[in-house]
């Protein structure tokens, strides 16, 4: 047991302490903290008055005159994203489903999104029978993505080929590749949403707004069907029916400042101890504590943008490695990924997480304790030492969380 705690912490030391990728990258170039904080205020991508317009457009609410629907989850970005401040996660859950036929994810007629809203109740979506797998998706933290989008493939890579293997039990967090819409298509390692189904902020806002707004624009013009059926005799307005708020939803991701730790918490005894417990029994191996992005000048999302002073070279502390991993909680759902992501999810980055009261990705840990042991699959051994601490260490590990 000792030899596999030791591999454990080697495994976690090669990550986030001595990964090549970080040490050439902190000792070439200027490395600075990346500003944090819940204070609607911005990470200095963008001046402060036009940082505010362009969170009242994320804030906006959309009417079935601007384009709403017909199919639809919310009438705002801020909807979805909005706690503790605008960008923020929420309480707000979607559904996907489809069908596995034993060697396939077959998704449900008209995708696996199945829109709790509509304009008309003629064309209310909900699942079929004969589709048995259904899994549901909290809304995500957008708040620092600009930073996350920054992070060079390069160092993604660095951080899969840093985890101890292959084989069951193993840690081994798989890259994917995704297109970039922006860039006609040319791949990116993908590390936005669940299924880390974006690698692009632009494509990430696209997709969010035809999918859970139903506001089609020039990246996505088309509109999503009712079940498979076409809902053109609900649509009244022109596709593409938006032209410009998807620049500027991601400008204005962009521009957010990165989650802040609970400092006076976070600097207590209890707090310090459950964070290097944390990093001890294996957790950092995907919950990676830090990662610098990209020099400014990099040019990223298949030549579409370049990296900026506000951007580059900043460390942040996501708790996340961004790859996809089988913990044993996967939802059966397939879609950028091929069928080998199936029953995978993207690492849920930690910052922030003191902000949630439903954890993991579908919501259905309501304690910090629930969702550890809700871990299996290649945290099968990190679970273990878990169990094998002392009621005192494992709340010290929940301090450390209520910390972040």
């Amino acid at each position: 047991m000792q030899l596999l705690k030791m591999s454990v912490l080697l495994s976690a030391a090669a990550i986030f302490v001595s990964s090549a990728a970080y040490t050439r990258i902190v000792e070439s170039q200027a490395v600075s903290e990346a500003p944090t904080g819940f204070d609607n205020q911005t990470n200095g991508l963008i001046k402060q008055k036009k940082f505010v317009a362009a969170r009242a457009t994320f804030e906006e609410r959309e009417e079935i005159g601007d384009g709403l629907g017909p199919v639809y989850n919310a009438q705002s970005c801020a909807e979805c994203h909005q706690n503790p401040v605008t960008g923020g996660i929420s309480q707000i859950i979607e559904l996907r489903a489809g069908h596995y036929d034993g060697e396939k994810f077959i998704e449900h007629p008209g995708g696996s999104l199945i829109h709790s809203r509509a304009i008309n109740a003629a064309i209310q979506e909900r699942v079929f029978d004969g589709n048995e797998v259904r899994a549901f998706r909290a809304s995500v933290n957008t708040l620092g993505d600009g930073f996350v989008e920054a992070i060079d493939d390069l160092t993604l890579i660095a951080i899969a080929d840093s985890q101890p293997g292959q084989s069951r039990d193993k840690i081994a967090g798989q890259v994917i590749r995704v297109p970039v819409l922006e860039a006609d298509g040319a791949r990116r390692v993908g590390r936005f949403g669940w299924k880390n189904q974006h690698a692009s902020l632009l494509s990430f806002s696209a997709d969010a707004y035809v999918n859970e707004l139903g506001i089609t624009s020039p990246m996505m013009p088309a509109e999503n069907k009712s079940n498979g059926r076409a809902i053109a005799a609900f649509d009244s307005v022109t596709d593409p029916e938006n032209l410009e708020d998807v620049d500027t939803f991601a400008q204005f991701i962009r521009a957010t400042k990165a989650p802040p730790r609970d400092e006076e918490l976070a600097a207590t005894q209890d707090a310090r101890a459950g964070s290097n417990l944390f990093a001890e029994i294996g957790c950092a191996i995907c919950h990676v504590p830090s990662i610098v992005t990209a020099p400014a000048g990099t040019v990223i999302n298949g030549g579409a943008f370049t990296v900026p002073p506000a951007l580059g070279s900043k460390i942040i502390h996501p708790f996340s490695d961004f790859l996809l991993h089988d913990v044993g909680t996967g939802d059966g759902i397939v879609q950028s990924g091929g069928q080998s992501t199936m029953n995978k999810l993207r690492t849920a980055p930690l910052w922030g997480v003191r902000t949630r009261d439903r954890l993991m990705h579908d919501g259905g840990a309501i304690t910090f304790g629930e969702a550890i042991l809700r871990h299996g699959g290649e945290a099968s051994l990190v679970i273990k030492e878990y169990r094998r601490l002392s009621d005192a260490e494992k709340d010290q590990i929940i301090t450390f969380l209520r910390s972040l």
